[in-house]
């Protein structure tokens, strides 16, 4: 009897080890190596973050671009692993229903680009980008559009809806304008665009005044970029001009041309995409490179001649320029002569409406050579000027003579509305208080400045910070 139990219980022990190691066997992963389209990723677990760096098959850091035709073209771009040599953007008119994709009006290949970089101890990226126009749209009209590659819909992103401008020139239209995002941009910076567009969700485009991100070359910033602007940046056309960070011993990151498609209406090569103007409705808006116009003699002419005949033959009610470095400086020691002594003649000349800037990581705003501050109208008001921050980087700056409204460490956004004859700007917090506001209204050949700064606190760091 002892025999027979004894050997029950060993056969039972050889079952349970059988079984045991064919459930590890159909179980075990190699998580360092590839296996056809399974990829693990062991090797990347020191790299907290490898899931905003690296690239796989599906397409990701979609944006949307302003071209120079608005009303009749988009640009896209998108990222993938190499795997993926070629891309496709398919386009359709949107619908009430699902109908839309059984209906695409335009297929479209893409430019694509094979790029590898590495910044300090991340990993070694290497993607392929890819861009395209997508022209002869009809002006005012939503349009659905995809990008990816092949016949597996797992390997396309997502359904995105857009809608072109109007070529109506008395239609209304708004865009949102930030300062410099540059630091902690997943963490601090990514609430401030969510709610923009959370609170003005009908935005026609959005506007960057450089410092996207602080390390040019970082992947991992880059990728925080996108994140934090997610569907948003697919959604909601963008433009953009460089900032320093942009820059590194004067030259312009790599990965700005594969990342956007900007216009290519520049003075030279060299400031392709980086120094270009945009017809938007009734719009002249205006990107300068400031870097390269502070720093380059011969960029500062180039750029100085083209804005002179750009804005000779402007025939737009409405002018904004928009460069990273301001003209007029909020902060001590950081004055921009060779900027200011460029443009301001130029400015002034043709009485452009906005200066849209960053760089100072502090808030002002007012008219340079009108009424004191504090004058609730001033008639023949004459060039507006601006200079915000949307991250969590902030300075202290000083108070000018110039300034109509000022604050420090505050994080804004300034959404921008132009209706026929009168230009509404407000400069909202991420918790959607007002800051700052006016009108410029357009009469007979002159312009009323309406200041309607609210009655919220003056923000000052030193109110929050101490040293």
């Amino acid at each position: 009897m002892k025999t027979k139990s004894f050997v029950y219980v060993a056969l039972m022990c050889v079952l349970a080890w059988a079984c045991q190691t064919k459930t590890d066997e159909n179980h075990s992963h190699d998580h360092g190596h590839d296996h056809g389209d399974h990829v693990h990723y062991a090797e990347y677990d020191k790299v907290l973050a490898h899931k905003l760096i690296l690239p796989d098959k599906v397409p990701d850091r979609i944006i949307a671009n302003l071209t120079a035709t608005p009303a009749n073209s988009i640009g896209v771009n998108w990222r993938t692993s190499r795997a993926v040599g070629e891309g496709y953007v398919e386009v359709a008119l949107a619908t009430d229903g699902p109908e839309f994709a059984a209906n695409v009006i335009k297929n479209i290949k893409a430019t694509t680009e094979t790029f590898e970089n590495q910044h300090e101890d991340e990993p070694l990226v290497k993607a392929n980008f890819h861009s395209a126009v997508i022209e002869g749209l009809e002006a005012n009209t939503t349009y659905i559009y995809r990008v990816g590659f092949g016949d597996k819909s797992e390997l396309w992103s997502e359904w995105f809806q857009i809608t072109t401008a109007s070529e109506d020139l008395q239609d209304a239209f708004s865009f949102i304008y930030f300062g410099d995002a540059q630091n902690q941009v997943k963490s601090m910076w990514s609430r401030v665009i969510r709610n923009s567009y959370k609170q003005f969700p009908e935005v026609d485009f959005m506007l960057h005044a450089g410092d996207l991100i602080n390390s040019r070359q970082s992947n991992l910033e880059w990728g925080e970029w996108f994140h934090a602007g997610n569907f948003i940046h697919a959604t909601v056309p963008s433009i953009m001009t460089p900032g320093n960070h942009e820059y590194k011993n004067e030259v312009l990151t790599p990965l700005w041309r594969p990342q956007f498609t900007l216009p290519q209406n520049g003075p030279l090569e060299e400031l392709m995409e980086t120094c270009f103007a945009v017809d938007y409705q009734n719009l002249k808006m205006i990107s300068l490179d400031a870097l390269s116009l502070d720093d380059k003699p011969h960029s500062r002419k180039a750029q100085t001649v083209w804005l002179d005949s750009i804005l000779a033959n402007n025939d737009k009610k409405w002018t904004a320029i928009t460069l990273h470095y301001p003209v007029f400086s909020t902060v001590k020691d950081r004055d921009n002569k060779n900027v200011r002594e460029a443009l301001k003649p130029l400015i002034d000349k043709y009485k452009v409406d906005l200066v849209l800037t960053g760089h100072d990581h502090t808030y002002a705003r007012g008219e340079i050579s009108n009424s004191p501050s504090g004058a609730t109208s001033i008639s023949d008001a004459g060039t507006i000027y601006a200079v915000s921050v949307s991250g969590p980087k902030m300075y202290t700056s000083n108070d000018e003579e110039w300034m109509e409204r000022r604050g420090e460490y505050t994080q804004l956004f300034q959404i921008i509305t132009i209706d026929n004859n009168t230009l509404k700007y407000q400069a909202f917090t991420p918790i959607g208080t007002l800051y700052d506001a006016f009108d410029l209204v357009k009469s007979n050949g002159k312009k009323q400045l309406i200041n309607k700064i609210p009655d919220t606190p003056v923000r000052f760091k030193s109110d929050f910070v101490k040293d």
